[in-house]
């Protein structure tokens, strides 16, 4: 009977192996592709201040974050996650019906494909796990997925344009 069920798990293994290999070969010729995203930590904000709490493993990530003045904080719009605010992809910008309806991706708005928001932070100071900052858009909860420091030369261009509605 042993020898029997043994034969029989491997059948259903190799099975269960066909089975994702087709669905991953159909997947990867339909140019179907998924990511997966864990957050690193959240947005903490109380009585007016404002911080990043980073899971304790990742506390050595944060190693010489402390030299610089900002960061750029990467965090997902949990709280606004529909498949129906997904779906929206044009936009009046900062929701003002003056501005021009405009394509998602050239908006900062909070509806979109993937809910990845994006921030740029003074950096107060750096202690543990902790990065308290002077502010962020973010609601608290909010799960952090990325920093990374503010570096002018990369991230400052000054020959750099915008619509005529960003400076409204």
């Amino acid at each position: 009977m042993r020898a029997e069920a043994i034969v029989f798990l491997s059948v259903i293994v190799s099975l269960s192996l066909a089975v994702v290999l087709l669905a991953a070969t159909r997947a990867a010729k339909s140019g179907a592709t998924s990511f997966d995203i864990y957050p690193v930590g959240e947005v903490e904000k109380r009585n007016g201040e404002a911080a990043l709490r980073i899971d304790a493993k990742y506390a050595d990530a944060l190693d010489g974050l402390d030299q610089f003045s900002h960061v750029w904080v990467f965090y997902w719009f949990d709280k606004n996650d529909t498949p129906e605010k997904r779906r929206i992809l044009k936009v009046h910008p900062r929701g003002n019906s003056k501005n021009p309806l405009t394509g998602i991706f050239a908006t900062r708005a909070p509806v979109r494909p993937n809910l990845i928001a994006l921030t740029l932070c003074k950096v107060l100071s750096v202690s543990g796990n902790r990065v308290r900052i002077d502010e962020i858009d973010a609601l608290p909860g909010s799960p952090v997925i990325d920093l990374k420091p503010y570096i002018p030369r990369s991230d400052c261009r000054p020959d750099a344009t915008v619509p005529a509605w960003v400076n409204r």
